[in-house]
């Protein structure tokens, strides 16, 4: 079973957890100006990497909070944790989990 670090709890089974998607996606500064197109990529469309990427979870069965996590889309280990408002880490450098 996949160990996730909550940034508040701590690690915990991923059975406590909900994925929330890609993470690091900016609302649209002008929602009302985007057409039908541009509402389906801001809703529809992610990134799909092989390797490394930032997504959303959170911790349903715990705090409830929902933070940031990079996990390697290849190997499903999870790099690094951290809260929504600290940067995402540099796991290639640093390698490490939060």
């Amino acid at each position: 079973m996949l160990r996730i670090d909550c940034p508040w709890c701590g690690p915990r089974d991923e059975t406590e957890f909900h994925y929330g998607g890609q993470a690091h996606v900016p609302f649209p500064a002008d929602p009302h100006a985007l057409d039908d197109r541009q509402w389906a990529e801001y809703v529809f469309y992610r990134d799909n990497p092989k390797g490394p990427f930032a997504e959303r979870w959170m911790h349903a069965t715990g705090c409830r909070r929902w933070f940031n996590a990079v996990r390697d889309t290849a190997t499903y280990q999870v790099l690094a944790t951290y809260r929504l408002n600290e940067p995402r880490p540099d796991v290639l450098s640093e390698g490490g989990n939060r």
